[in-house]
């Protein structure tokens, strides 16, 4: 009876034991030592009973204590599976399969096993390669390959940014090929400038966007653009009547193809004569908002007529040349956080501070400014308007306290903060009052227990915060 395997495995010989017979077991045992880094002689039970080790280097840290000791306990605990599914007992073809070993000194070496059945009695022989230099050359090209993603994605940023200014700048430009003289590319505000719609311009010929007149002098100025990039811009007037302009060419190169860039300013119409200067200047003196412009300094330049009244002072010469400080905001706080916000936002808005007149009077303001350039240097805008008459209106008609946290960070500037928290502690008690009304559903008894007050408490703050009569809703 013919005891070899009708159909051998893949990639094995076809008479394995004519193969074996022509084997002696010394030479079985130096081509099974020689096939890998380290060779490992496994019973039955798992247990490494003898090993090989060709490579030097594993010798020298301490591989052949592995002998005597089951063969998952020298491996580290993710590789104990596949240890277990080698010695497995598999009709299946083996395969390689890659473990960590742990090392007496410290760390761990990966090696690759194959394992092959030589007994019926369960033993096996394991042919391992060191993967180390492999491990390593792995990770240097995960490393290259994570290198040249980030670059990709750098890459493609860059393009994206580019392609953004290209398509958001208000310069016409046009990419021209400069052997064909043909449009390869056209931003939106050449499009406009054109009067075309989007993609006209594609593989077009450059000279169809001059005037037919003009074509021949700006054909032979590209040509110049090609051996010269201290071209000064040619005048030119556009093709269908679209006005003057002046065209500059630079030539570049991207990959190996040679292009123009293009740049179009339109001629600047002559703008009439006229000046409104003195309109605005009688504006800023007759309207009712104070007006003060004042250089870095915070020295007032100028001064409309509502500011000289609200400072109670003469006239406009009084307060030119003077100190903003000495009328508006609280000496050495109000001032200087207001011209801190600005030169940080270059604009606040309704700031509310005080104004000091003459006569050491106060009134309520909201103050709005804003920087501008003058020269190598900065002024400062400030319209100021006069509050004091709407709050003191507002308080005499309603003093409830304030219903939200907006309203009461208003009162920063206008009330101390003694008064802000009190005004704080009452708007707590009331929105604490009225959820409690709500989750009990007006039901006074119950809101008072969830409240923790007694029946005769929650009744007196009802009153004090105008929250209802005494009975109404009461169970």
């Amino acid at each position: 009876m013919n005891d070899r395997p009708p159909h051998p495995a893949p990639n094995a010989f076809s008479d394995p034991e004519t193969v074996a017979r022509s084997l002696a077991p010394h030479a079985a045992v130096a081509l099974l030592a020689s096939i890998g880094d380290v060779a490992l002689v496994i019973d039955k039970a798992g247990v490494i009973r003898d090993i090989a080790v060709p490579n030097a280097e594993l010798e020298a840290q301490g591989v052949r204590d592995w002998v005597d000791q089951p063969w998952r306990d020298v491996v580290a605990m993710d590789s104990q599976p596949k240890i277990v599914e080698m010695l497995v007992d598999s009709t299946e073809p083996a395969r390689w399969r890659q473990v960590n070993h742990m090392l007496t000194g410290g760390g761990e070496v990966p090696i690759r096993y194959l394992v092959v059945r030589t007994g019926a009695d369960g033993s096996a022989i394991a042919i391992g390669r060191e993967m180390r230099a492999a491990a390593a050359l792995q990770q240097r090209l995960l490393q290259t390959q994570q290198s040249l993603e980030r670059d990709y994605i750098k890459l493609r940023q860059a393009e994206a940014r580019y392609r953004m200014l290209f398509d958001l700048g208000t310069e016409p430009i046009l990419i021209v090929d400069a052997a064909t003289r043909r449009i390869r590319e056209s931003n939106p505000a050449a499009l406009d400038l054109l009067g075309l719609k989007e993609g006209a311009l594609a593989d077009q010929p450059i000279a169809t966007i001059v005037a037919p007149e003009d074509r021949d002098g700006f054909i032979a100025h590209l040509g110049a653009a090609g051996a010269s990039d201290d071209l000064a811009p040619v005048a030119i007037r556009l093709a269908g009547d679209r006005g003057n302009a002046h065209v500059s060419v630079r030539l570049f190169r991207q990959g190996r193809a040679a292009l123009l860039l293009v740049r179009i300013v339109a001629a600047a119409a002559t703008p009439a004569v006229s000046s409104h200067a003195a309109v605005v200047g009688a504006v800023i003196e007759q309207m009712p908002d104070a007006f003060v412009l004042t250089d870095a300094a915070l020295t007032i330049l100028v001064a409309n007529a509502a500011f000289v009244e609200l400072a109670g002072v003469a006239s406009a010469d009084r307060v030119v040349g003077a100190p903003l400080g000495t009328w508006l905001g609280r000496p050495g706080i109000d001032l200087d956080l207001i011209v801190a916000q600005i030169r940080e936002h270059d604009t606040v808005r309704n700031v509310a501070t005080i104004l000091r007149g003459e006569n050491g009077a106060q009134e309520e303001i909201e103050l709005s400014g804003v920087a501008a350039p003058q020269d190598d240097s900065t002024c400062y805008g400030f319209t100021i308007r006069n509050v004091g008459r709407r709050l003191r209106s507002v308080v005499t008609a309603d003093r409830d306290v304030p219903r939200s946290v907006e309203q009461l960070t208003e009162l920063v500037g206008r009330m101390s903060l003694k008064d802000i928290v009190r005004e704080s502690t009452d708007l707590i008690e009331r929105l604490c009052i009225e959820a409690a009304l709500a989750y009990t559903s007006d039901n006074r008894a119950s809101a008072a227990e969830i409240l923790g007050v007694s029946r005769q408490s929650l009744y007196s703050k009802l009153h004090r915060h105008g929250l209802g009569n005494l009975v109404s809703g009461d169970n």
